[in-house]
Order: structure tokens, then C-alpha cells, then sequence
């Protein structure tokens, strides 16, 4: 079982992409980009397959250095966790972008919907593959969830919300199973726009999470956030949308505590989910101490048991400079481990 280790430990999504890789400028520039936004990069395209494949090898090697138990790529060959997969389908037109209220109310550039979404060919497995012939850890693959997708699109072809987002569910069902089978050992949903929209998530959120992880087999997560702390500082000490999945066929929540202090008591309103706990601040610079770790993982063992906790940074590090997101999950992974020893005496 791929979590028979006690408090298992894992990014989110992301990870820092090297300066040789883009243009920080540009990418701290402007919010999460929805539509395409080539100019990131700095490599040529002849070399940019390349550059980013060193760029995960360098990604995989730190989490294996700060001793997480579950890896990803660090999602270093998007330009956003969004993007990546939603401007692959086919359906949309990503040259003549349109505009919709993002999640803080800014007109935002979005994929425009135009024809019947679909999935020609498989857009993430190329990248498990990668992953899995160098690290021996478990893999854990990210994709943008059904609901986030529909949000973040300009629909001119559906013209009803829930036929958008089930079509975004379809494609998605096609993509999970591809990368099951390339050997993908955890998948992850980022669907952060439940929290955003939750009158709408009620009625079509559950129901498409649950469509798209029909019959997949292994451990599955649903991530949900208040947001990348570098676009948004006040945030919310609670969630306006969290009980409702604990209907959902997830075997884990993902929430962010650290950053708005969440009140660990909420992780009562999950309680047949496993959770996967914020518990590294990602709205400073500052280092968080392994001791820090352990006691933010005492108080979420007050409310759950330890058979059902998973240790991890509140949400994408992409932002954050490299050498402070690894030393950041070193002290996930070894404030993970002072605990671990205190419950099992080893």
C-alpha cells in the first residue's frame, strides 16, 4: 500500500523552476497564466524538451534529498498547473483568448470554448514516464480538475455549465487512465475553484469529481486552496466549501492550514478522508524549523488520526526562490519524522 509509512510526506504540485529555465520576471509578472505564455521560457524550442526534462531531473533529486516519501515532477514543464492540459485539448481556440472574472474578480485571459472538447492524444505521459525511470519513490501526478477547467474557459459552444464541465470530465477520465497506466502511483485534481464558486460547486462539483475517478484504481486527491500565496495575502480562515467532499470518491483532501491559520478542528468535517495537511507557510521567505512542522502536525492529531494524515507544503512552490522551497521540504520531511518517532517509539 503506498501509504503504509505513518504521515507520509509530498509536495503539492509544483516545485521552483531554475532561472536557466525562465524568465522569473515574467512569471512573477503576472498571475497563474490560463492561456498560453511562450515568452516564459528562456531555452530555444529545439532545446526546451531537453532543458525541461534536466529541470525535473533536478526537481525529483531535491525531494528525494529532503527525504519526502511521494514525488512529482515540480511540475517544471508548465507554465501553470492550469494551463499545461487545458490549452492541449482540442475544442479550444488558445490564439484568440477570452475574458472572464478570475478568482480575485480581474478580468482574466482564458481558453475560449468553441467546439466539442477532446482529448486526440495523451498530454501528461510522456512526463510519468520520465519521472518513473529516475526515482524510486512513488509518483504523484497533477492534472486540473473538471470544475476549475470550466471556470477558467469562455464557453461559446456547451452554453450550459454542467455540459462544460462533464465534457472537461471526459477528457480528463481519458488522460487518468493513460497515465495509470504509464505508472502513475498517486493522481491529484487541482480544483481549487470549488472554494471560489461554491453555490455552483454544490450542485456539479462532487458529481464530477466523482465521474472522473470512476473505477481508477490507487490513491487519488482532490486539492483545494485559497490560492498561490504571491496573488493572495489576506486569505480566509476557513473554507466555504469542504464537507461536501467528504462525499466524494477521493481517498484524500488536500487543504492549505498554514498560511491563514486554519483552525486544524475543521479537518473534523472530513472524517472518512484521508487529509493532506498545509503545514509549510508559503507567504514568506522564512524557513519554517522541523520542530515548527512537528507541533502544526500535533494539533491536526488532535482532530484526525494518524492513519490519515499526509504531510505537505500548503500549495504550488513554484514562486518561491529554490533554495528556499528545499530547505522548506527538509523541514516537512524531518518535522514528519520527530513525530513519527514520537507516536511509534522508533
Amino acid at each position: 500500500m503506498l501509504f503504509d509509512k505513518l504521515i507520509p510526506t509530498t509536495i503539492v504540485g509544483s516545485y521552483p523552476q531554475p532561472e536557466w529555465l525562465v524568465d522569473k520576471g515574467i512569471l512573477l509578472g503576472s498571475g497563474p497564466p490560463r492561456v498560453r505564455m511562450r515568452e516564459v521560457w528562456r531555452p530555444e524550442e529545439s532545446l526546451l524538451e531537453e532543458a525541461q526534462n534536466d529541470a525535473a531531473l533536478l526537481a525529483l533529486r531535491d525531494m528525494e534529498h529532503a527525504g519526502l516519501t511521494i514525488a512529482g515532477d515540480g511540475e517544471v514543464r508548465r507554465e501553470s498547473y492550469f494551463n499545461h492540459f487545458a490549452n492541449a485539448l482540442d475544442g479550444i481556440d488558445i490564439d484568440n483568448p477570452g475574458l472572464v472574472p478570475g478568482r480575485t474578480g480581474k478580468p482574466t485571459s482564458v481558453p475560449r470554448v468553441v467546439a466539442e472538447i477532446k482529448r486526440n492524444n495523451p498530454v501528461q505521459v510522456q512526463e510519468v514516464i520520465f519521472a518513473k525511470a529516475n526515482t524510486d519513490l512513488p509518483i504523484k501526478v497533477t492534472i486540473p480538475g473538471p470544475f476549475t477547467m470550466a471556470k477558467m474557459a469562455l464557453d461559446e459552444y456547451y452554453g450550459d455549465p454542467e455540459a462544460l464541465i462533464m465534457a472537461y470530465a471526459n477528457v480528463l477520465r481519458e488522460e487518468i487512465s493513460d497515465l495509470k497506466l504509464a505508472g502513475a502511483d498517486v493522481i491529484q485534481i487541482d480544483d481549487p475553484h470549488l472554494q471560489a464558486h461554491p453555490d455552483e460547486a454544490r450542485r456539479f462539483g462532487v458529481s464530477a469529481i466523482n465521474y472522473v475517478l470512476k473505477n481508477v484504481q490507487g490513491p487519488t486527491i482532490v486539492h483545494m486552496c485559497f490560492g498561490y500565496a504571491y496573488v493572495v495575502k489576506d486569505k480566509p480562515e476557513g473554507y466555504s466549501f469542504l464537507p461536501e467532499l467528504d462525499a466524494c470518491a477521493a481517498t484524500a483532501i488536500s487543504i492549505e492550514a498554514a498560511q491563514p491559520k486554519l483552525d486544524p478542528k475543521i479537518l473534523e468535517q472530513l472524517p472518512t478522508k484521508m487529509i493532506m495537511y498545509g503545514v509549510i507557510d508559503l507567504g514568506n521567505g522564512l524557513i519554517e524549523t522541523p520542530d515548527i512542522v512537528a507541533s502544526r502536525l500535533r494539533e491536526a492529531l488532535k482532530h484526525i488520526p494518524a492513519s490519515r494524515l499526509i504531510a505537505a507544503p500548503d500549495c504550488g512552490m513554484k514562486y518561491l526562490p529554490r533554495q528556499v522551497a528545499f530547505q522548506k521540504l527538509k523541514a516537512l520531511a524531518d518535522g514528519a519524522e520527530i513525530v513519527r518517532k514520537e507516536l511509534t517509539g522508533v
